[in-house]
């Protein structure tokens, strides 16, 4: 019994051995024509809702499982090590626009929008990044003006994971630009609303199964009874839904380190140079080791954090923590996993290139692993 078992109650472990068969059998087999595709199987999402996968954090009272932040992370792994472009469009679909509606919608808003999101019939999308705004939210141009029982949306978002295919989105703007990062309301905005333009998928390095696209809203019209919490507090308010965003990312470091720590492994086993395997050189021996030994404790850093979550500790620390070292370990564990399988690494149809590809994203998404920096600097206390 290996140390994240004694983690886990039996529920826990049975879950995740549950959610590692669909991975091998369903995910890791198609997950390089996905990637070369760059469109994300959206047939896969209803599988998830089936499966009751897409309900994980929402309480059971509407329709989710209430499952919890550790079980959402060893969700995530799994996903992330069959490929971290399917695990991303889920990611943004569940931790995103669905944790949204779970802590800032109000109880009506709950039972009218949840199940559909829990089923798969509904997908969503979290419209915050702007040309000109990421981690300083306080750039947010997008304006909503209020105008009787409506807002009138107009703005640009840029770099929006699953806009090409969502039903819904979960928009941020600012109501009053004079409060700054106070001025900005949440959104419940259907996809089909007059005034919405999704513009051509995005062409990215790396996460090809996940699409991405800019969402122009132009005089876009949307019931006032859509606003998420309160006026020009939504914001603060939805601050808390990020705090599982870095969970998921150390996670998906976590699942995609593996993956490639894996891959190389058995391509070393296998390769034959002079005379013996790539893995009678000690070199070879201690890389792999060392890939071992970080994600192993970057992993027990992500379940530290999800557990606090899961008990309702202050855990923004950990969670910082965790993401920081994760992610810097999957681009670490990644490279090396590229250079050990050398040329064969390096081919389009090797699934080490595509994890050389997808790492980099997880150190940027979430925030950067130096806004992380400076969250835990300041959880210690010191000037």
């Amino acid at each position: 019994m290996n140390l994240t078992s004694l983690l886990l109650n039996p529920e826990q472990i049975q879950f995740t051995e549950s959610v590692r068969s669909f991975v091998d059998t369903e995910i890791i087999p198609n997950a390089t024509a996905w990637d070369l595709k760059e469109a994300y199987p959206k047939d896969l999402l209803r599988r998830f809702g089936d499966l009751g996968w897409l309900g994980v954090t929402v309480p059971e009272a509407y329709g989710g499982s209430g499952g919890g932040s550790v079980l959402y992370a060893l969700l995530c792994a799994e996903l992330a090590r069959g490929s971290a472009g399917i695990a991303l469009g889920f990611y943004v679909h569940t931790a995103l626009a669905s944790s949204a509606l779970v802590h800032l919608a109000n109880e009506t808003q709950r039972k009218r929008w949840l199940p559909g999101t829990v089923s798969g019939e509904k997908i969503g999308c979290w419209a915050y990044a702007e040309p000109n705004a990421g981690a300083d939210v306080s750039t947010v141009q997008t304006r909503a003006v209020r105008d009787g029982d409506e807002y009138v949306i107009n703005g640009t978002k840029m770099y929006i994971t699953n806009s090409p295919f969502a039903n819904f989105m979960i928009v941020v703007a600012m109501t009053n630009p004079d409060l700054g990062l106070k001025g900005m309301s949440v959104f419940y905005v259907d996809a089909d609303t007059a005034g919405v333009k999704v513009n051509t998928p995005l062409r990215k390095l790396g996460m090809g199964a996940s699409e991405m696209a800019e969402i122009v809203f132009e005089d876009c019209r949307v019931p006032a009874q859509n606003r998420l919490g309160p006026e020009e507090a939504g914001f603060i308010r939805a601050l808390k839904v990020l705090t599982l965003g870095r969970i998921a990312s150390a996670a998906f470091g976590v699942g995609l380190g593996r993956a490639a720590m894996n891959e190389s492994q058995l391509y070393c086993n296998q390769r034959i140079q002079f005379g013996g395997p790539l893995t009678a050189n000690q070199f070879i021996r201690f890389t792999l080791a060392d890939m071992a030994t970080r994600l192993e404790a970057a992993w027990q850093l992500c379940l530290h954090s999800a557990h606090l979550a899961d008990a309702g500790h202050p855990h923004d620390q950990e969670a910082s923590m965790a993401k920081l070292f994760a992610t810097e370990t999957c681009t670490w564990a990644c490279e090396r996993a590229l250079h050990l399988c050398g040329a064969q690494g390096y081919m389009k149809e090797s699934p080490v290139q595509r994890f050389y590809r997808d790492c980099k994203v997880l150190e940027i998404g979430e925030g950067t692993s130096e806004i992380q920096r400076e969250t835990i600097f300041r959880q210690m206390g010191l000037s």
